[in-house]
């Protein structure tokens, strides 16, 4: 990963509270796991950004280097790494993803 490649994420992950690294958009997802998660941060009504890996081979690639996490989606809140789809799927039905977001939302 090229150090303007990781400076370029440092700077969105920290302008926005809720991000999604996925294939697709939140009005597109091309991948089963991409739409689950967008599903779920609709259902909590959070407002979120998403990054089409699609797009950027090189971003695709980088991603799974900053996040140590080799598959995609890739849902980051308040600059953090949270999870994957399954993670994601978890924390939502165990209520605990809510509380994270409502928390990052207040800070």
């Amino acid at each position: 990963m090229t150090p303007e490649l990781k400076e370029a994420i440092d700077k969105y992950l920290s302008a926005n509270k809720v991000v999604l690294f996925m294939k697709g958009t939140k009005m597109f997802p091309q991948c089963g796991f991409s739409n689950t998660c967008v599903q779920v941060l609709n259902t909590l009504s959070v407002p979120y950004e998403t990054v089409n890996i699609l797009e950027d081979e090189s971003l695709r690639q980088g991603m799974k280097v900053y996040s140590q996490w080799p598959t995609f989606p890739q849902l980051y809140i308040d600059g953090e790494f949270f999870g994957g789809c399954d993670i994601t799927l978890e924390a939502y039905n165990s209520g605990e993803l809510k509380e994270v977001l409502e928390k990052a939302m207040c800070s």
